[in-house]
């Protein structure tokens, strides 16, 4: 079952999850994500203007140590406890920069949202 995010939903208790067509490189603690270039219009701009097959993306510190930590049954909060217990203040604000970060991630498809009953958000 699916069903859209509401606005002004409690964001903290959603779980996010890596979306598998999104793979990534860690070194040294920071993430390069591995984002394939599929569909008709990349295909064109692989072929006529030699755009490449995949993009990559590195993520900061901060940003890495969130990718790392989403395993599909983690919520957002005990994300941003992981992150306030390894980062301290250098995290704050906290919540409003952890879920603008999460945003980002899932209207890029790079993951996923779900509630802690299993329904899938899009």
């Amino acid at each position: 079952m699916e069903r859209k995010l509401k606005k002004g939903e409690n964001f903290l208790v959603l779980i996010p999850a890596r979306n598998p067509e999104i793979s990534f490189k860690e070194k040294d603690g920071i993430v390069t994500l591995v984002v394939p270039n599929v569909g008709f219009f990349n295909k064109i701009a692989q072929t006529f203007f030699q755009r490449p097959e995949k993009s990559y993306i590195k993520l900061d510190q901060f940003s890495s140590f969130i990718w790392l930590n989403i395993n599909g049954k983690r919520d957002v909060e005990k994300l941003g406890r992981l992150l306030k217990n390894r980062f301290g203040d250098k995290a704050e604000p906290l919540y409003p920069r952890l879920v603008k970060f999460l945003t980002i991630l899932k209207d890029n498809r790079y993951i996923g949202l779900k509630d802690p009953d299993g329904t899938i958000i899009r």
